[in-house]
């Protein structure tokens, strides 16, 4: 199961997601992601990932699917606060370069 809530900063949405991102619930998370940027243009959104007890190759596909939708149009993705298995699936799969990652939610606001 997973749960996502959306908070907002200014221009900035921040989606706290909690639980599994695995194959039965990717897609609300891919959903979610892709609705701030395809229609509600958001400038930048950060995903709050500590809360996040397993994520699996289409989790992981969801967040690059997000990641592709942000630079498709100019906007921003950003994720913190990587639970242990969300940094360790990101590090096997060599992406954790590739996203734009902080320690903490301040962190991540200022960037």
């Amino acid at each position: 199961m997973v749960q996502i809530s959306a908070r907002h900063v200014d221009t900035t949405t921040i989606l706290d997601i909690s639980g599994d991102i695995d194959l039965a619930h990717s897609t609300e998370v891919r959903r979610m992601v892709l609705t701030e940027f395809r229609e509600k243009h958001t400038p930048k959104l950060i995903l709050n990932l500590r809360e996040v007890n397993y994520i699996d190759s289409s989790g992981v596909a969801s967040l690059v699917e997000g990641l592709k939708a942000s630079r498709d149009v100019g906007s921003r993705l950003i994720l913190f606060g990587l639970s242990p298995i969300a940094h360790e699936v990101l590090q096997l799969s060599k992406l954790l370069k590739i996203f734009e990652i902080y320690d903490t939610e301040e962190l991540a606001l200022k960037a």
